[in-house]
């Protein structure tokens, strides 16, 4: 049984499909704060097989310890945690709490509970400014916002963990730029308010729930002066997380970024969508944001060398599968 936290979101949806789709067993626990239940509802339709669920935030460590001896959980795939740069700056304190308080709480439940494997969601934001590109894992690691901070800071936690106990199984994966959706259109990203990331605010442009997208920066060092990044199908992101899974046979640590090794502008992503969904995408330019940096994408070669993962999916593709979910469900799981 695998215990999938954070399940009921973007990202978490998505591997549940995967796991249950590889013949495994999962019990997620998700305390609702930014998901819907009916997305597991919907990965239930899609792969014909049940998902356990606990409404559960994983600061409450008797209930996540609970979950884990109920379940007979014998490995944790931890994707739960607040995740929007901005409102990083803007709530730090909140930031720590959830996402390092909170996965401190859920190590102490697997210690006692005697399940020693984890796969921890990271991010890219962990290496703040490129001091070179691609971006490989022997990068310096020096994160620009208290989200990316918290991510060092788990990623720190595990590190301490596996060196004082060395029975534990860790991954840590460094996510890229997640974008898309579920090829049937049945699950994929219903972020509440107003959007963080690029794709979604496209989508909600082109089905006419927002009039226009604002792309921050026109002027960098890139062929047509707005930001580069590493856009990843969510569903390459999933299998990762089978392919680290079955990795950690052994005891042991691995780090991995999962990442396309290449990067697209924001303008080449405008485009690709109109293209792809046949809807114009109005914008507008506007002033650089702090932090933002000119280019960043993955260098991917150690995921595919030590577990044999790559991304296959294009930006196309991506574009295709997010515009699908979106045009069928406009107002994401609401409706």
């Amino acid at each position: 049984m695998i215990l999938l936290t954070g399940g009921a979101g973007y990202i978490g949806s998505h591997v549940a499909v995967a796991l249950l789709d590889a013949g495994l067993d999962v019990v997620v626990l998700d305390n609702l704060s930014n998901s819907s239940p009916a997305s597991l509802r919907r990965v239930q339709s899609i792969c014909g097989r049940p998902v356990a669920f606990r409404q559960v935030d994983i600061r409450d460590e008797e209930a996540v310890y609970d979950a884990l001896k109920t379940y007979g959980v014998t490995a944790v795939i931890h994707l739960a945690g607040l995740k929007a740069v901005g409102e990083s700056n803007q709530q730090p304190l909140n930031y720590y709490d959830n996402n390092v308080l909170g996965s401190m709480r859920l190590l102490s439940a697997m210690q006692r509970a005697a399940v020693k494997t984890i796969v921890f969601s990271s991010s890219a934001t962990v290496y703040g400014a490129p001091s070179y590109l691609p971006l490989n894992e022997e990068h310096a690691l020096a994160p620009t916002n208290p989200y990316g901070r918290t991510k060092l800071f788990i990623e720190e936690m595990l590190r301490d963990l596996h060196a004082a106990d060395g029975d534990w199984r860790i991954g840590v994966l460094r996510y890229f730029n997640p974008v898309g959706a579920h090829e049937s259109g049945y699950i994929g990203e219903n972020p509440l308010g107003i959007p963080n990331n690029l794709l979604p605010f496209i989508a909600q442009v082109a089905v006419g729930r927002r009039e226009k997208l604002t792309v921050w920066g026109c002027d960098y060092p890139t062929p047509d002066g707005t930001g580069v990044r590493d856009f990843v199908h969510v569903c390459d992101l999933a299998a990762g997380h089978l392919r680290i899974l079955k990795h950690l046979k052994a005891p042991g640590l691995l780090t991995v970024n999962l990442g396309t090794g290449e990067g697209s502008s924001v303008l080449q992503v405008i485009q690709t969508f109109e293209a792809v969904s046949g809807r114009a995408v109005p914008y507008e330019m506007g002033e650089r944001r702090n932090g933002d940096v000119a280019v960043c994408y993955a260098d991917p070669i150690l995921a595919k060398n030590v577990m044999g993962w790559k991304s296959t999916r294009s930006l196309m593709q991506m574009c295709a599968d997010h515009w699908r979910w979106q045009s069928r469900n406009p107002t994401g799981y609401s409706a």
